[in-house]
Parts: structure tokens; sequence; C-alpha cells
């Protein structure tokens, strides 16, 4: 990595990380551990230097009892183990890079100013304000740090809720509006865009729609926040819709998103990357080679866009925090991996996750895919417990490259999950993924695990052995066989299609015209496989089977 300068000779090396939490907290451990004469300071704007932001929807649901499990470490432990100095309650307002010094004020409104060999930024982000929240209220709210959680309890504490409004169906979103629920509060979820969770394609957002609507929350898509309308004692009593709907409510929580806070290393003249985030090089090194940042302020590279990329996530700040602490430590490192924006959620009876791109995200880099889509049980049916679990993954149709994979089940979701991303990190193929020794037994897996499957199923796709045709195609004109039983059509009909049982079909194929574009339809896709390649050893040429079955299609009404 590029030099950024010594400390005078016989001085120990200077060390401020401005930010606790994920990133600042992680590099200021790693520096310590590289480094065991170094002076290290954190400076954090809040009263707190580390604490699990992840986990404060669980401790308003309850299911994080106690408050303390959610200080991941304190000024005392940091001194104590490490010998790191932490001043909490301090805001750095100003670098000034000639004179390698961070100044700013106290929260009791004293100036300071300390000096630096190296400077790490982990400043992190925040919660995405909109216009509509510009009210004077006080029961609305973001959830982003210890103090929104306290005073979210507070005021549930000091005034019955019966009803709460979520605005924003991101992760965090969903996390709340499950706590809450679980609370016995009746709950409304808005969310502007057609989905929840867009790091999911549509078909497989939808099912957690409906696991949502499923457990009584309210879910309305496609709406659009115009006011927040108040009533006595600065207290929202409904959220106002640009379509003149109102929803009556007791506590408002927003979570739109979050941008990064960059103001500082803007202001500091730190080079800012294409998606507005901090640009570093492979070891955190900003523009200023005695500078590092991490965490939700940088850009990182992205495995699969193979550009820089704001992935603001937990996973990705503790690694790049690890990589800026040794990098500003000793000088070097081991480069920081590229990322895939991997994450999962839990909402009620499901989970749902991704990793690499999603099916707009691929459209968007121009990037040629194609998907697979499989149902099966999390681990052996016959052994008590199995769950569904939906699989998705993308994929290159020249070479078979693996781009991403979405999972949505009972259980299960996260190990998938991991396995795909793995693959990803290699830059491997769905041949990879079909190839892999994953562990088996009846009460973890199957012999042929859901990822097999979703990987078996797409390179009968790239060999067109049969080729997929996508589960919202349109399918008229063109010779549909649904293979399905009776009980199944009379609960889900598809209009149209021919029906002969899968276990009819090698006696009645002739009934079909071998000459006519041919697609084979059944629940997940299974049976639909096994007609097509019967078809196809019949003469049909022109088959295709429907990706994912009529247990997808049915989500695209």
């Amino acid at each position: 990595m590029p030099e950024s300068g010594q400390p005078e000779e016989n001085s120990k090396l200077r060390i401020v990380v401005v930010g606790g939490v994920a990133g600042g907290a992680s590099a200021a451990a790693r520096a310590r551990r590289c480094n065991a004469q170094a002076e290290i300071t954190i400076l954090e704007k809040g009263p707190v230097v580390s604490f699990a932001n992840c986990g404060l929807p669980y401790h308003i649901g309850g299911e994080i009892v106690e408050r303390s499990k959610l200080l991941v470490a304190t000024p005392e432990l940091f001194w104590d183990r490490f010998r790191v100095r932490v001043r909490t309650g301090h805001e750095v307002t100003t670098i000034n890079r000639s004179a390698k010094t961070v100044s700013g004020v106290t929260s009791a409104g004293e100036e300071f100013k300390v000096p630096y060999d190296r400077l790490i930024l982990a400043t992190g982000s925040e919660p995405i304000r909109p216009a509509f929240c510009d009210v004077s209220a006080d029961n609305v709210f973001p959830l982003w740090t210890l103090d929104d959680m306290d005073r979210i309890l507070g005021t549930m504490k000091k005034h019955p809720c019966k009803r709460a409004t979520v605005i924003g169906g991101g992760y965090v979103g969903l996390e709340v509006v499950e706590q809450l629920k679980h609370r016995g509060i009746d709950v409304t979820l808005i969310e502007r865009l057609e989905q929840v969770l867009t790091p999911l394609d549509p078909e497989m957002a939808k099912l957690i729609e409906l696991e949502m609507r499923q457990a009584g929350v309210k879910v309305m898509l496609g709406a659009e926040v115009e006011s927040l309308l108040t009533g006595r004692n600065r207290v929202v009593t409904a959220v106002k819709l640009t379509d003149n709907q109102t929803v009556p409510t007791d506590l408002v929580i927003v979570s739109v998103g979050v941008r990064p806070r960059t103001a500082l290393a803007q202001a500091a003249g730190l080079e800012i990357g294409a998606s507005g985030g901090v640009k570093i090089n492979a070891y955190c090194q900003t523009s200023d080679p005695g500078i590092f940042a991490a965490g939700d302020i940088v850009e990182y590279h992205h495995g699969m866009l193979d550009r820089p990329l704001r992935v603001p996530l937990a996973g990705p700040a503790n690694r790049s925090g690890r990589i800026a602490g040794a990098s500003a430590a000793v000088g070097a490192s081991k480069p920081l991996a590229s990322v895939q924006g991997t994450s999962v959620v839990r909402v009620f009876g499901l989970s749902a996750g991704g990793t690499g791109l999603n099916s707009r995200m691929a459209r968007e880099a121009q990037i040629d895919f194609r998907s697979a889509i499989v149902q099966a049980p999390h681990h052996a049916s016959y052994f008590p417990g199995a769950k569904n679990l939906t699989l998705k993954i993308l994929y290159r149709p020249d070479n078979g490259q693996l781009l991403g994979a979405q999972a949505v089940g009972g259980e299960g979701v996260d190990k998938r999950l991991d396995v795909a991303a793995t693959v990803l990190h290699f830059s491997g193929t769905v041949h990879d993924l079909a190839g892999l020794d994953l562990a088996y037994a009846p009460p973890f897996g199957s012999a042929k695990d859901p990822i097999h499957m979703a990987a078996f199923v797409a390179e009968n796709d790239i060999a067109r052995l049969p080729e997929l045709v996508g589960y919202d195609a349109e399918l008229e004109g063109l010779q549909v066989v649904d293979v399905r039983s009776a009980g199944e059509l009379e609960k889900l009909p598809l209009l149209g299609a021919i029906h002969i049982p899968v276990d009819e079909l090698s006696e009645r194929w002739s009934e079909l015209d071998s000459s006519l574009p041919t697609v084979t339809v059944c629940h997940s896709g299974k049976r639909a496989h096994i007609a097509a390649c019967l078809l196809r050893g019949h003469g049909f040429e022109q088959v295709r089977n429907l990706n994912g079955g009529m247990s997808i299609r049915r989500l695209k009404e």
C-alpha cells in the first residue's frame, strides 16, 4: 500500500478513530492487536462507543430482554483490555490535514483539538428524514441509535399504543413490524414501491408480503406519504397519503433508508466516489495517504458489478474496520475483499434474503442472465419438521457463472445464502454449485440439497434440456400442458391448458401436437421437467418448462 508517512523518531504512533459502533470499534481493536505501542483514541459523537444497532428492534419487541445486552463494548473495556482511550460525547467537526489534527466540540459545549499520525474515519450513516417528517411531534421516530430505541419505549410506556405505522419496507422496517406486532399492536406498513424488500425480486418479496398479511399486518404498497397529521400535545394522530387516504396511528416509525455521514470527509477534501461514499483503495486508504475510512461511509468493490458501491451492512463494516485498523497501525494488511451485499431478515414465520445481483440490478448493469426457481423442504422431507424453502439463482447463460441468489423459507435460508455467497466470492458457476460436497443427514438437509437442485435446474436450462420460460411469461398461443393432479387444478386453475397428469403422459403424449411450441406446467416445476424430458424424447423440439411452476406464477397476480 502507498506510504502514509511516519511519526517523528522515538515518538509513538498516534492513531485517532472518529466514530465507534461497528467500523470504528473494529478498527481500534485491530490496530491495537497489530501495534502494541501506538496511542489509540476513539472520538465518538454519541454517548455509547459500540452497540448492536441490529438488535434494537428485538429489544423493542422484548425478544432481547436486557438492554445491557446491546452494549457490545464500553470505554472501560477498551481501556482495560486494549489501552484504547475512548472519548464519548466528542463530535469532530474539522480535519486539518496539513497540521494533522482533528477538532470539534463536546456534548458539554467545550472545544477540543487532537493530533494524529493516522486518522480512521468511521462516521457511519444516518437515517434519511423525508420532508413529511418536518413536523413537531413526540411520537415520530427513526430507529437507528440506542437513544431512538429508548425514546420509542418511553413513549409507548407513557402513552398506550394500540396502532402503529411503519413507513418503509426494507429490512429494518420489517423487523420493526414483526416486533411491534409481537407486542399486540395493530401495525400498518406503508411502502411507496410496489414491493417490500427491494434486494429481492418481486415474486420472492411477495412471499414475505403474504406472510405479513397472514400475521394481521395491513400492508400498503405503492403508497406514498404526503404528511403526518397532528392533534393536540404534539402527537401525530394519522398518516395522510398522496391519494388522500388516512391511516390512524398512535406511533410512527420511519425507516426509508440511510445516507452516509460524509460531510466531515468532504469538508476535508477527501475524494468521494460515484455512489456517494468515501473513495478508498483495497487497504481502506482514502485519497489522503494518512487517512483511512471504514463502514457505511465508504464505497466497497461490489464483486458482481465490478465497481465501487455503497453497501451499508454490518458485515462489510466490521471487515473494513479490521483492514483499516491494520493498515493504519503497521502500514500493511491483506486487501479488503469484494462484497456481494449478502443479507437476511426474519419476518414472522419466514426468513428471506439475498446475495449478489437480483434481476433489476442485472438488467441495469446490462448483464445477460437467466434464472432458476426451485422449491424444496429445507431438510429431508421424511424427517419431522421439514419446512418449505423457495430458492432462486441468477446466472449467465453462456458460461453458467453464478450472479446471485435469493431465498425465502421457514428454515435454512441463511445456510443456502451463505453457500451461494461463497461461490460468488470465488467467481464460481452453477456447475460448481451443483458439485459442492455439502454436509448431509436427515435433520440438516437432503442428499440433493435445495441449492444443488437449483443448480441442476440451471444446468438443464443452459443446455436446453429443457429450457425454462419465465414464471410470468405470456402463455397465450402456446400449447400448455398442465401435468398436475385434478385436485390441484381445482385449487389453482390454469385456463387454456391441456390437462394430462404426469403419470398418464407416457400413454397419452400422442394427444398433443409435437409441432407446436409447448410449455409444461406443474406446481413447482419438478414434474413439469419430467414431462418436458418425456416429450422431447418423443420428438417435441420446442418444449419448455415453466420456471417455478404455478406456485410462483400465482404470485404475479
